[in-house]
């Protein structure tokens, strides 16, 4: 279920408007609630793994999944964790975009913390729901939730239907 839904409320949003642009709005991310214990998938072009720091960065059309999220970008930097196996976090850079069910987000960077299930973009994100779309600075996507928390000039064009 959608916690916002803009083409049902552009009044109320229109009234809380210059608070959304303040204080950063929440919204519904994902159609589905992500399970980060499910495991990850990544396919890239190219792998460099690094032993002695515990790190792998993929290049080249990379492509990460869990469960029913995709997260694609130039370059993904995985971090393993020191004392138990699996991944600690991944930062995604360049070109990134996120996809979790019908909803989609595009950014300059993204940071993955497994261990706490939120993924945080950053650089002019740019979150896209059927035909309604935000833009802001930052994105904090709970994945356990299901939702998503922008921050920092967030901007929306609404539907009034009146077209």
């Amino acid at each position: 279920m959608k916690l916002l839904k803009l083409m049902t409320l552009p009044l109320i949003i229109l009234a809380t408007a210059p608070a959304l642009m303040a204080q950063g709005t929440q919204v519904a991310f994902g159609a589905l609630q992500q399970d980060k214990s499910l495991p990850v998938e990544v396919t890239a072009d190219n792998l460099s793994v690094d032993q002695a720091t515990g790190t792998a960065v993929f290049t080249g059309n990379v492509v990460v999944g869990q469960g029913e999220m995709r997260l694609s970008a130039k370059r993904v930097l995985v971090v393993y964790r020191e004392e138990t196996d699996g991944i600690e976090s991944m930062e995604a850079t360049g070109d990134v975009l996120l996809v979790s069910g019908p909803d989609a987000a595009e950014s300059e960077k993204a940071n993955y913390n497994i261990d706490d299930g939120t993924i945080v973009m950053t650089g002019n994100v740019l979150l896209t729901q059927g035909p309604s779309a935000l833009t802001a600075d930052r994105m904090t996507v709970q994945l356990e939730s299901g939702t998503a928390q922008m921050s920092g000039s967030v901007k929306t064009i609404l539907q009034t239907g009146d077209n």
